[in-house]
């Protein structure tokens, strides 16, 4: 029958730098390692007999340390060592340098810093090389997201990164509005008055100066807002939504992010130029692309807004003067394109929507920043635009099915 025997002599054995060491009160036939039992593969030996020695002379408790330490697993005696090994560095007086300690961890543990194999950037297509390569980043920031809103299939570059909107943001003004027209708070023959900008120096006041002008109905203020992207009609709706915070809000409501108007226009425009949008991004009046994408496409599907609300937005959309050399330029003329300008210093943008032949639809936003000069930006958003409009136009034809995306939707409101 197995009993305890008593350790006369404490045993510590030393092998490659790992302590050992057994406790007298542990169970019979459990060796204990660090102080804690170490449970080994196979079977322990019997204990030995009470008198403590075995016929070779050897004590109980190395004679169970030995087979402990001879069935742990290479690798486990392999990191144990490594471990003791970085701790006695580290106890010596010449400790070694943090550089070498790392080193050591790293080759015990397996966690040196693995480089990648190539820094280049993997396409899933030709199709989203080429938008790559025509909006190369070497002149200046460019982000691009689009959707084909029959097949959900996008295409995005630096699409959640932050541009500055300039006056894309009047699409979330107009759909803010509009709403309140549904809510009966306004209607459409509402008048409000031009919002004129007085003459003041850069940042010399937080909010630039305005006075009262002309006032016009709300269609009309819509109109001009989009077509001709006119300032002081924007900050007449802007004031009588409630200002900047009211649009923000409303986009919020519709889960757009991010999306943000600090300003009215009068002060945007008065204090452009602060930052140069080509190599800084200001989070202020700023969008990514994506969230600009999904507020066109919401519009269009009718998520937001009723039938009546969106076909206002839409086809003031369609009749934009502005911009004939952006994303309109190299399109079909048997597309249909609706869109919304924005220019501010160094920076160029175009978002709309482009209703193909065969009745797809495509959700475009693109921003341009550098190239130097505007009419370079302009040509690079017509290159971008014919490019999303081809590619995603062979996609279909590879992939045909049935589009539904200009069916009417009813919303309500």
């Amino acid at each position: 029958m197995c009993r305890k025997s008593p350790i006369d002599e404490p045993a510590i054995m030393v092998e490659q730098g790992l302590a050992v060491s057994p406790r007298a009160d542990r169970r019979c036939g459990e060796p204990v390692v660090g102080g804690a039992p170490f449970i080994a593969s196979g079977k322990l030996p019997p204990c030995r007999a009470e008198s403590g020695v075995d016929k070779s002379g050897v004590k109980p408790a190395a004679t169970l340390l030995e087979y402990s330490l001879r069935m742990a697993r290479p690798r486990f005696l392999a990191v144990l060592t490594g471990l003791a090994a970085s701790l006695a560095a580290l106890a010596s007086p010449a400790a070694a340098s943090q550089d070498e300690l790392q080193a050591t961890f790293d080759s015990t543990f397996g966690t040196q810093v693995r480089q990648p194999q190539s820094f280049d950037a993997i396409y899933a297509s030709s199709f989203e090389q080429r938008i790559a390569d025509l909006a190369n980043p070497a002149m200046g920031r460019i982000g691009v997201a689009a959707i084909d809103l029959a097949t959900g299939e996008e295409v995005m570059v630096l699409g959640d990164q932050l541009f500055p909107m300039a006056s894309t943001s009047k699409i979330a003004v107009a759909a803010t509005f509009m709403e309140l027209v549904e809510q009966g708070r306004y209607s459409l023959t509402s008048e409000f008055p031009l919002m004129m900008p007085v003459a003041s120096a850069k940042f010399s006041s937080a909010r630039a100066p305005v006075r009262p002008g002309q006032y016009m109905p709300a269609i009309d203020l819509i109109e001009i807002m989009i077509t001709r992207s006119s300032n002081p009609a924007t900050d007449a709706l802007l004031a009588a939504v409630g200002g900047p915070q009211a649009v923000n809000a409303w986009m919020q409501r519709k889960g757009i992010a991010p999306f943000s108007i600090n300003r009215d226009i009068a002060t945007l425009v008065r204090d452009d130029g602060e930052y140069n949008p080509a190599t800084h991004i200001d989070t202020r009046d700023a969008a990514t692309p994506r969230a600009m994408v999904r507020l066109l496409a919401g519009l269009y599907r009718g998520e937001y807004l009723s039938d009546e609300s969106r076909r206002v937005i839409l086809s003031a959309m369609s009749r934009t003067v502005t911009g004939k050399r952006r994303i309109p330029a190299h399109i079909p003329l048997e597309a249909r394109v609706s869109h919304k300008t924005g220019s501010l210093n160094n920076t160029s943008s175009d978002i709309g929507l482009i209703e193909c032949p065969d009745g797809r639809v495509i959700a475009v936003a693109i921003y341009v920043t550098g190239q130097g000069s505007k009419l370079a930006r302009e040509e690079r958003i017509a290159a971008i635009a014919r490019a999303l409009y081809d590619g995603f136009a062979v996609k279909a034809q590879a992939n045909p099915t049935r589009n539904w995306a200009s069916a009417p939707y009813a919303t309500g409101g």
